[in-house]
Protein backbone atom coordinates (compact mmCIF):
# COMPACT_ATOMS: atom_id res chain seq x y z
CA UNK A 1 0.00 0.00 0.00
CA UNK A 2 1.32 3.48 -0.80
CA UNK A 3 0.86 6.64 1.23
CA UNK A 4 -2.03 7.80 -0.99
CA UNK A 5 -3.86 4.56 -0.28
CA UNK A 6 -3.14 4.99 3.45
CA UNK A 7 -4.69 8.47 3.25
CA UNK A 8 -7.93 7.09 1.85
CA UNK A 9 -7.95 4.26 4.44
CA UNK A 10 -7.53 6.94 7.13
CA UNK A 11 -10.52 8.80 5.65
CA UNK A 12 -12.56 5.63 5.66
CA UNK A 13 -11.79 4.76 9.29
CA UNK A 14 -11.75 8.20 10.96
CA UNK A 15 -13.98 10.23 8.57
CA UNK A 16 -11.35 12.94 8.24
CA UNK A 17 -8.04 13.57 6.44
CA UNK A 18 -4.59 13.04 8.01
CA UNK A 19 -2.21 15.97 8.53
CA UNK A 20 1.18 14.31 8.23
CA UNK A 21 2.92 11.15 6.97
CA UNK A 22 5.94 9.31 8.40
CA UNK A 23 8.14 6.32 7.60
CA UNK A 24 10.57 4.13 9.57
CA UNK A 25 12.61 1.39 7.87
CA UNK A 26 13.48 -2.13 8.86
CA UNK A 27 17.13 -3.09 9.14
CA UNK A 28 19.58 -5.85 8.33
CA UNK A 29 22.98 -6.46 9.85
CA UNK A 30 25.51 -6.77 7.03
CA UNK A 31 28.31 -8.25 9.15
CA UNK A 32 29.24 -8.48 12.84
CA UNK A 33 26.98 -11.17 14.29
CA UNK A 34 26.92 -12.12 17.99
CA UNK A 35 29.59 -9.45 18.55
CA UNK A 36 27.41 -6.84 20.25
CA UNK A 37 27.31 -8.47 23.70
CA UNK A 38 31.01 -9.28 23.39
CA UNK A 39 32.04 -5.63 23.30
CA UNK A 40 32.52 -5.68 19.55
CA UNK A 41 31.09 -3.90 16.53
CA UNK A 42 28.06 -4.45 14.37
CA UNK A 43 27.49 -3.21 10.84
CA UNK A 44 23.80 -2.67 10.16
CA UNK A 45 21.97 -0.62 7.56
CA UNK A 46 18.40 0.56 7.12
CA UNK A 47 16.49 -1.02 4.22
CA UNK A 48 13.75 0.25 1.94
CA UNK A 49 11.12 -1.99 3.53
CA UNK A 50 9.50 -0.45 6.59
CA UNK A 51 6.44 0.97 8.31
CA UNK A 52 4.33 3.93 7.15
CA UNK A 53 1.98 6.09 9.22
CA UNK A 54 -0.52 8.84 8.48
CA UNK A 55 -1.73 10.84 11.45
CA UNK A 56 -3.90 13.70 12.69
CA UNK A 57 -4.10 15.50 16.05
CA UNK A 58 -7.23 15.28 18.18
CA UNK A 59 -8.71 17.92 20.49
CA UNK A 60 -8.87 15.55 23.50
CA UNK A 61 -6.42 13.13 25.18
CA UNK A 62 -7.52 10.01 23.29
CA UNK A 63 -5.13 8.07 21.06
CA UNK A 64 -6.75 5.89 18.35
CA UNK A 65 -4.55 3.53 16.34
CA UNK A 66 -5.36 1.27 13.42
CA UNK A 67 -2.99 -1.11 11.62
CA UNK A 68 -3.71 -2.28 8.09
CA UNK A 69 -1.56 -5.34 8.96
CA UNK A 70 -3.94 -6.36 11.76
CA UNK A 71 -7.39 -5.28 10.49
CA UNK A 72 -9.08 -7.86 12.77
CA UNK A 73 -7.82 -5.92 15.81
CA UNK A 74 -9.82 -2.86 14.67
CA UNK A 75 -9.15 0.57 16.16
CA UNK A 76 -7.20 0.33 19.42
CA UNK A 77 -7.95 3.17 21.78
CA UNK A 78 -6.39 4.51 24.99
CA UNK A 79 -5.80 7.90 26.58
CA UNK A 80 -2.62 9.78 27.47
CA UNK A 81 -3.53 9.15 31.12
CA UNK A 82 -3.64 5.33 30.82
CA UNK A 83 -0.36 4.23 29.31
CA UNK A 84 0.15 0.88 31.02
CA UNK A 85 0.98 -2.29 29.09
CA UNK A 86 -2.21 -4.11 28.07
CA UNK A 87 -2.00 -7.58 26.50
CA UNK A 88 -5.27 -6.98 24.61
CA UNK A 89 -3.73 -3.97 22.89
CA UNK A 90 -1.43 -6.33 21.00
CA UNK A 91 0.85 -4.46 18.51
CA UNK A 92 -0.28 -1.06 19.86
CA UNK A 93 1.80 -1.63 23.01
CA UNK A 94 4.87 -0.55 21.01
CA UNK A 95 3.53 2.94 20.20
CA UNK A 96 1.98 3.15 23.66
CA UNK A 97 5.32 2.44 25.36
CA UNK A 98 7.02 5.10 23.23
CA UNK A 99 4.39 7.71 24.11
CA UNK A 100 4.69 6.86 27.78
CA UNK A 101 8.49 7.07 27.96
CA UNK A 102 8.63 10.23 25.81
CA UNK A 103 6.28 11.89 28.33
CA UNK A 104 8.27 10.48 31.25
CA UNK A 105 11.40 12.03 29.71
CA UNK A 106 9.73 15.42 30.19
CA UNK A 107 8.32 16.12 26.72
CA UNK A 108 4.83 17.59 26.51
CA UNK A 109 2.30 15.71 24.39
CA UNK A 110 -0.66 18.12 24.66
CA UNK A 111 -3.33 16.02 22.94
CA UNK A 112 -4.13 12.61 21.52
CA UNK A 113 -4.15 11.71 17.83
CA UNK A 114 -5.54 9.32 15.26
CA UNK A 115 -3.16 7.17 13.26
CA UNK A 116 -3.24 4.51 10.57
CA UNK A 117 -0.09 2.48 10.03
CA UNK A 118 0.99 -0.21 7.61
CA UNK A 119 4.26 -2.07 7.30
CA UNK A 120 5.67 -4.05 4.39
CA UNK A 121 8.40 -5.71 6.46
CA UNK A 122 7.95 -9.49 6.03
CA UNK A 123 6.53 -10.90 9.27
CA UNK A 124 8.86 -13.03 11.37
CA UNK A 125 11.80 -12.40 9.05
CA UNK A 126 13.93 -10.85 11.81
CA UNK A 127 14.18 -7.47 10.07
CA UNK A 128 13.04 -5.73 13.23
CA UNK A 129 9.48 -4.63 12.64
CA UNK A 130 9.06 -3.86 16.35
CA UNK A 131 11.93 -1.34 16.42
CA UNK A 132 10.54 0.11 13.18
CA UNK A 133 7.19 0.81 14.90
CA UNK A 134 9.00 2.28 17.92
CA UNK A 135 11.06 4.78 15.90
CA UNK A 136 8.06 5.51 13.67
CA UNK A 137 6.09 6.51 16.77
CA UNK A 138 9.01 8.61 18.00
CA UNK A 139 9.39 10.69 14.83
CA UNK A 140 5.59 10.91 14.49
CA UNK A 141 5.05 12.30 18.00
CA UNK A 142 7.98 14.71 17.59
CA UNK A 143 6.80 15.85 14.15
CA UNK A 144 3.14 16.17 15.07
CA UNK A 145 3.69 18.23 18.21
CA UNK A 146 6.87 20.10 17.19
CA UNK A 147 9.05 18.43 19.86
CA UNK A 148 12.83 18.75 19.56
CA UNK A 149 13.81 15.24 20.65
CA UNK A 150 17.43 14.35 19.82
CA UNK A 151 17.57 11.28 17.59
CA UNK A 152 19.79 9.37 20.03
CA UNK A 153 17.20 9.96 22.77
CA UNK A 154 14.47 8.41 20.60
CA UNK A 155 16.75 5.45 19.89
CA UNK A 156 17.36 4.90 23.61
CA UNK A 157 13.64 5.27 24.38
CA UNK A 158 12.93 2.61 21.75
CA UNK A 159 15.32 0.23 23.48
CA UNK A 160 13.70 1.08 26.83
CA UNK A 161 10.28 0.16 25.41
CA UNK A 162 11.66 -3.16 24.19
CA UNK A 163 13.43 -3.99 27.48
CA UNK A 164 11.09 -2.58 30.13
CA UNK A 165 7.64 -2.19 28.57
CA UNK A 166 7.54 -5.28 26.32
CA UNK A 167 10.07 -7.30 28.34
CA UNK A 168 12.51 -8.38 25.59
CA UNK A 169 16.19 -8.31 26.57
CA UNK A 170 17.56 -6.95 23.28
CA UNK A 171 20.42 -4.58 22.51
CA UNK A 172 20.39 -1.19 20.85
CA UNK A 173 21.45 -2.12 17.30
CA UNK A 174 17.93 -2.33 15.79
CA UNK A 175 16.75 1.05 17.03
CA UNK A 176 20.11 2.61 16.17
CA UNK A 177 20.13 1.38 12.57
CA UNK A 178 16.51 2.44 12.05
CA UNK A 179 16.98 5.83 13.71
CA UNK A 180 20.34 6.70 12.12
CA UNK A 181 20.14 4.87 8.77
CA UNK A 182 21.34 6.67 5.65
CA UNK A 183 20.79 5.83 2.01
CA UNK A 184 23.78 4.00 0.46
CA UNK A 185 25.60 3.68 3.79
CA UNK A 186 26.21 1.07 6.43
CA UNK A 187 26.85 2.01 10.07
CA UNK A 188 29.83 0.67 11.97
CA UNK A 189 28.58 0.79 15.54
CA UNK A 190 30.16 -0.06 18.87
CA UNK A 191 27.13 -1.13 20.92
CA UNK A 192 28.91 -0.41 24.23
CA UNK A 193 30.10 3.15 23.60
CA UNK A 194 27.59 4.01 20.79
CA UNK A 195 30.49 5.41 18.79
CA UNK A 196 29.60 5.05 15.14
CA UNK A 197 30.83 5.78 11.66
CA UNK A 198 29.09 5.65 8.27
CA UNK A 199 30.60 3.57 5.49
CA UNK A 200 29.69 4.22 1.86
CA UNK A 201 28.10 1.18 0.20
CA UNK A 202 27.74 1.97 -3.48
CA UNK A 203 25.59 -0.82 -4.84
CA UNK A 204 24.58 0.79 -8.16
CA UNK A 205 24.89 -2.58 -9.89
CA UNK A 206 23.82 -4.83 -7.02
CA UNK A 207 20.77 -5.56 -4.91
CA UNK A 208 20.55 -6.98 -1.42
CA UNK A 209 18.46 -10.14 -1.44
CA UNK A 210 16.88 -11.08 1.86
CA UNK A 211 16.22 -14.82 2.03
CA UNK A 212 13.75 -16.00 4.65
CA UNK A 213 14.12 -19.69 5.61
CA UNK A 214 10.51 -19.70 6.85
CA UNK A 215 11.70 -21.79 9.76
CA UNK A 216 10.33 -20.70 13.13
CA UNK A 217 13.22 -19.71 15.37
CA UNK A 218 12.31 -21.89 18.36
CA UNK A 219 15.89 -22.53 19.44
CA UNK A 220 17.25 -19.04 19.12
CA UNK A 221 16.54 -17.77 22.65
CA UNK A 222 17.87 -20.72 24.65
CA UNK A 223 20.95 -21.10 22.43
CA UNK A 224 21.53 -17.34 22.57
CA UNK A 225 21.78 -17.47 26.37
CA UNK A 226 24.01 -20.54 26.13
CA UNK A 227 26.40 -18.77 23.72
CA UNK A 228 26.52 -15.68 25.91
CA UNK A 229 27.45 -17.89 28.85
CA UNK A 230 30.22 -19.62 26.86
CA UNK A 231 31.68 -16.26 25.83
CA UNK A 232 31.60 -15.02 29.43
CA UNK A 233 33.42 -18.17 30.53
CA UNK A 234 36.10 -17.64 27.87
CA UNK A 235 36.48 -14.00 28.86
CA UNK A 236 37.02 -14.77 32.54
CA UNK A 237 39.68 -17.38 31.63
CA UNK A 238 41.51 -14.89 29.38
CA UNK A 239 41.28 -12.24 32.11
CA UNK A 240 43.54 -14.35 34.34
CA UNK A 241 46.35 -12.99 32.20
CA UNK A 242 44.99 -10.16 30.01
CA UNK A 243 43.71 -6.76 31.21
CA UNK A 244 40.57 -6.81 29.02
CA UNK A 245 36.91 -6.07 29.69
CA UNK A 246 35.46 -7.74 26.59
CA UNK A 247 36.44 -10.22 23.87
CA UNK A 248 35.97 -7.46 21.31
CA UNK A 249 39.13 -5.74 22.59
CA UNK A 250 41.40 -8.50 21.30
CA UNK A 251 43.16 -8.68 17.93
CA UNK A 252 43.33 -12.02 16.14
CA UNK A 253 47.01 -12.34 17.07
CA UNK A 254 46.39 -11.66 20.77
CA UNK A 255 43.63 -14.26 20.80
CA UNK A 256 45.77 -16.86 19.00
CA UNK A 257 48.63 -16.35 21.47
CA UNK A 258 46.42 -16.67 24.54
CA UNK A 259 43.76 -19.16 23.51
CA UNK A 260 45.59 -21.86 25.51
CA UNK A 261 44.05 -20.20 28.58
CA UNK A 262 40.66 -21.63 27.49
CA UNK A 263 40.86 -25.39 28.13
CA UNK A 264 37.47 -26.34 26.68
CA UNK A 265 37.59 -26.63 22.88
CA UNK A 266 33.95 -25.62 22.35
CA UNK A 267 34.29 -22.53 24.54
CA UNK A 268 37.51 -21.66 22.70
CA UNK A 269 35.70 -21.82 19.33
CA UNK A 270 32.94 -19.52 20.62
CA UNK A 271 35.51 -16.95 21.74
CA UNK A 272 37.40 -17.24 18.47
CA UNK A 273 34.23 -16.34 16.57
CA UNK A 274 33.60 -13.30 18.78
CA UNK A 275 37.16 -12.00 18.27
CA UNK A 276 37.54 -12.80 14.55
CA UNK A 277 34.05 -11.57 13.66
CA UNK A 278 34.73 -8.23 15.32
CA UNK A 279 37.97 -7.89 13.33
CA UNK A 280 36.07 -8.78 10.12
CA UNK A 281 33.59 -6.02 10.87
CA UNK A 282 36.38 -3.44 11.25
CA UNK A 283 37.99 -4.73 8.04
CA UNK A 284 34.63 -4.35 6.28
CA UNK A 285 34.69 -0.62 7.02
CA UNK A 286 38.18 -0.27 5.50
CA UNK A 287 37.30 -2.26 2.38
CA UNK A 288 34.13 -0.28 1.75
CA UNK A 289 35.90 3.04 2.23
CA UNK A 290 38.39 1.89 -0.40
CA UNK A 291 35.54 0.82 -2.68
CA UNK A 292 36.53 -2.87 -2.55
CA UNK A 293 33.13 -4.54 -2.83
CA UNK A 294 34.67 -7.93 -3.70
CA UNK A 295 36.75 -7.99 -0.49
CA UNK A 296 33.67 -6.94 1.47
CA UNK A 297 31.82 -9.90 -0.07
CA UNK A 298 34.61 -12.27 1.00
CA UNK A 299 34.32 -11.02 4.59
CA UNK A 300 30.57 -11.70 4.50
CA UNK A 301 31.24 -15.29 3.37
CA UNK A 302 33.86 -15.78 6.11
CA UNK A 303 31.35 -14.49 8.65
CA UNK A 304 28.89 -17.24 7.72
CA UNK A 305 31.56 -19.96 7.84
CA UNK A 306 32.56 -18.82 11.35
CA UNK A 307 28.91 -18.70 12.50
CA UNK A 308 28.46 -22.22 11.08
CA UNK A 309 31.68 -23.88 12.32
CA UNK A 310 32.84 -21.95 15.39
CA UNK A 311 29.65 -20.44 16.81
CA UNK A 312 27.32 -23.16 15.54
CA UNK A 313 24.19 -21.07 15.22
CA UNK A 314 23.22 -21.65 11.58
CA UNK A 315 21.41 -24.97 11.12
CA UNK A 316 20.58 -26.84 7.93
CA UNK A 317 18.06 -24.30 6.63
CA UNK A 318 20.37 -21.28 6.73
CA UNK A 319 23.34 -23.31 5.49
CA UNK A 320 21.32 -24.64 2.55
CA UNK A 321 20.29 -21.13 1.50
CA UNK A 322 23.74 -19.62 1.88
CA UNK A 323 25.60 -22.48 0.23
CA UNK A 324 23.18 -22.40 -2.73
CA UNK A 325 23.71 -18.62 -2.94
CA UNK A 326 27.51 -19.03 -3.06
CA UNK A 327 27.12 -21.20 -6.18
CA UNK A 328 25.22 -18.58 -8.21
CA UNK A 329 26.77 -16.18 -10.72
CA UNK A 330 27.01 -12.51 -9.77
CA UNK A 331 27.02 -13.09 -6.00
CA UNK A 332 29.45 -10.89 -4.02
CA UNK A 333 28.76 -12.66 -0.73
CA UNK A 334 26.08 -14.33 1.38
CA UNK A 335 25.59 -15.17 5.05
CA UNK A 336 23.02 -15.70 7.76
CA UNK A 337 21.94 -12.55 9.56
CA UNK A 338 20.35 -12.23 13.00
CA UNK A 339 20.43 -14.67 15.91
CA UNK A 340 20.44 -17.80 13.74
CA UNK A 341 18.57 -21.15 13.89
CA UNK A 342 16.15 -19.99 11.23
CA UNK A 343 15.21 -16.45 10.32
CA UNK A 344 17.03 -14.86 7.39
CA UNK A 345 20.14 -14.83 5.31
CA UNK A 346 21.29 -12.07 2.97
CA UNK A 347 23.12 -12.08 -0.35
CA UNK A 348 24.54 -9.22 -2.39
CA UNK A 349 23.75 -9.99 -6.02
CA UNK A 350 24.33 -8.28 -9.37
CA UNK A 351 21.11 -6.65 -10.56
CA UNK A 352 20.85 -8.56 -13.82
CA UNK A 353 21.33 -11.90 -12.04
CA UNK A 354 18.61 -11.39 -9.42
CA UNK A 355 15.80 -13.28 -11.20
CA UNK A 356 17.94 -16.33 -11.93
CA UNK A 357 19.40 -16.19 -8.41
CA UNK A 358 15.97 -16.30 -6.75
CA UNK A 359 14.80 -19.09 -9.08
CA UNK A 360 17.89 -21.28 -8.58
CA UNK A 361 18.39 -20.77 -4.84
CA UNK A 362 14.64 -21.21 -4.28
CA UNK A 363 14.64 -24.52 -6.16
CA UNK A 364 17.76 -25.81 -4.38
CA UNK A 365 16.30 -24.90 -0.97
CA UNK A 366 12.86 -26.40 -1.57
CA UNK A 367 14.45 -29.55 -2.98
CA UNK A 368 16.60 -30.03 0.11
CA UNK A 369 14.38 -28.72 2.93
CA UNK A 370 10.94 -29.65 1.60
CA UNK A 371 9.29 -26.24 1.80
CA UNK A 372 9.90 -22.88 0.17
CA UNK A 373 12.00 -19.88 1.17
CA UNK A 374 10.79 -16.33 0.55
CA UNK A 375 12.95 -13.74 -1.21
CA UNK A 376 12.85 -9.94 -0.92
CA UNK A 377 14.86 -7.54 -3.04
CA UNK A 378 15.99 -4.59 -0.92
CA UNK A 379 18.12 -1.47 -1.17
CA UNK A 380 19.84 0.51 1.58
CA UNK A 381 17.61 3.43 2.54
CA UNK A 382 17.20 6.31 4.96
CA UNK A 383 16.33 6.14 8.65
CA UNK A 384 13.03 7.15 10.27
CA UNK A 385 11.65 10.43 8.93
CA UNK A 386 8.66 12.60 8.06
CA UNK A 387 7.61 12.21 4.43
Amino acid sequence: MNVTALHSLFNEIFNTSPEKSFFAPGRINLIGEHTDYNGGHVFPCAITYGTYAVVKKREDRTVRLYSANFPDKGVIEFTLDQLDYNKDHNWANYPKGMIRYIMEAGYQIPSGFECVIEGNIPNGAGLSSSASIELLTGVLVAGLFGLEIPRLSLIKIGKQVENQFIGVNSGIMDQFAIGMGKQDAGILLNCQTLKYEYAPIQLENHKIIIMNTNKRRELADSKYNERRGECEEALSQLQQKLPIEALGQLSEGEFDENQYLIPNEVVRKRAKHAVYENVRTLKALEELKAGNLESFGQLINQSHISLRDDYEVTGIELDSLVEAAWNQPGVLGARMTGAGFGGCAIAIVEKDQVEGFIRNVGAAYAGKIGYEADFYVASIGDGAKEL
